[in-house]
C-alpha cells in the first residue's frame, strides 16, 4: 500500500503542476486542485505514519513529497483565492 500510494501521489503531483502551469488564470480550477492537495497531503502523511512500511529509498522522497504539495497547495489557493483587478491606464478609458 506504501508504494501504491507513493506512486498515485507521485503521479498526481506531476499531472497537478503542469496542468496548473498552463491554467494560472482559471481561478475555479486553481481552487479545486487546491483542495484536491489538501485531501493528497492528508491522506499521503496519513498512509506514510499510519502505515507500517519497510526502510525504503521511498522514506524521503515520500516526505518530500507531501511537503512540496503542501506548497503547491499554499500557491494554487493564492492563485485561485486572490482578486483580480483591471486597471486601466490608457487615457480614452
Amino acid at each position: 500500500m506504501f508504494n501504491t500510494i507513493f506512486w498515485i501521489l507521485a503521479i498526481w503531483f506531476v499531472v497537478n503542476v503542469i496542468w496548473m502551469w498552463f491554467q494560472l488564470d482559471n481561478q475555479t480550477l486553481q481552487k479545486t486542485f487546491a483542495w484536491i492537495n489538501v485531501c493528497a497531503v492528508f491522506i499521503g502523511f496519513w498512509v506514510y505514519y499510519g502505515v507500517t512500511h519497510d526502510a525504503s529509498m521511498l522514506n524521503g522522497w515520500f516526505v518530500a513529497l507531501n511537503w512540496i504539495n503542501i506548497v503547491l497547495a499554499a500557491i494554487q489557493f493564492y492563485f485561485g483565492y486572490r482578486i483580480v483587478t483591471t486597471h486601466h491606464t490608457h487615457p480614452a478609458n
